[in-house]
């Protein structure tokens, strides 16, 4: 195995840690709300003028996945739906108090989780961040030029 198959490999391995170790709380603290309509949640909360294009786009999902979503978020009461007064053609979305609920329970799982991994960050350099953060970034514009040389849309 090359290194980037090792690099690529212990990135899924790192994901899937989290993912396990997280998931048992956030399914308790979350009881009946599914990880999409969590994040979705989330995207309205930190996008101002969530629509459904910029939620699509934020979410990588389609916008027939989007306008379900959201109209079950909708239908639960986490969010509600508006126009503006000079634009009647789009709708946007927004948190109700029982959606910015959810929004903390999320966020404050989000803090505990940093909390618990706090140590292993600690011993990372700013120059070493700069790195891992740089690599990140050209490997996920990349990404994004593969999915347009596919062809694929998101919205």
């Amino acid at each position: 195995m090359n290194k980037e198959e090792q690099l690529i490999m212990n990135f899924r391995d790192l994901f899937d840690k989290m993912v396990w170790l997280n998931k048992s709380k956030m399914e308790d603290r979350l009881k009946g709300y599914t990880p999409s309509e969590v994040h979705c949640i989330e995207s309205i909360e930190k996008n101002r003028d969530a629509n459904v294009t910029k939620l699509a786009e934020s979410l990588y999902m389609t916008r027939g996945a989007i306008s379900k979503l959201t109209k079950k978020l909708i239908k639960k009461g986490l969010i509600d739906s508006y126009q503006k007064p000079d634009n009647q053609k789009e709708i946007y979305f927004r948190l109700t108090d029982q959606g910015k609920v959810i929004y903390k329970i999320h966020e404050e799982l989000h803090k505990e989780f940093q909390e618990r991994d706090k140590a292993i960050f600690e011993q990372v350099t700013g120059e070493q961040f700069d790195w891992m953060l740089s690599f990140v970034e050209k490997y996920s514009r990349h990404l994004d030029e593969e999915i347009k040389k596919q062809g694929i849309t998101i919205h």
